[in-house]
């Protein structure tokens, strides 16, 4: 049914044309493919274990940070365990997947912008912007 054709009661709203937008982008192969490298990461006690220390050690150097005793060595160590944790086959599936699927939605951004001349998904809600 085309909305601009459709009488007054037939015409969908926009909140209808998002939840069916919704419901198609839950059907793109970009969205399997992430939902699906969710649940490996999810369900992958390993990677949990590297989540785990990599958020403890970016939670200790944070707080060294702000109380001005962070350390480049601190640093160094937070960046080592981020790149074991990324450079984990599951994990890795899952950041590629993730990537993929924000570039889609980047493309369904841009044609929503479009026509409205504002960024839809940016500076939409902004107020008095430089």
């Amino acid at each position: 049914m085309s909305v601009e054709h459709a009488s007054p009661d037939e015409q969908a709203t926009i909140e209808d044309l998002g939840r069916e937008l919704g419901e198609r982008i839950a059907q793109t192969q970009e969205y399997e493919r992430f939902e699906s490298a969710r649940d490996a990461v999810q369900r992958d006690e390993e990677v949990q274990a590297k989540i785990d220390e990599f958020e403890q050690l970016r939670a200790e150097f944070m707080q060294a940070r702000e109380t001005g005793q962070a350390t480049n060595s601190g640093l160094q160590k937070v960046q080592a365990a981020q790149d074991e944790l990324h450079s984990m086959p599951v994990m890795r599936e899952f950041l590629d997947a993730q990537e993929d699927l924000n570039d889609a939605l980047e493309a369904v951004n841009e044609a929503i912008s479009e026509p409205l001349a504002v960024d839809f998904g940016g500076e939409a809600g902004g107020c008095c912007q430089d």
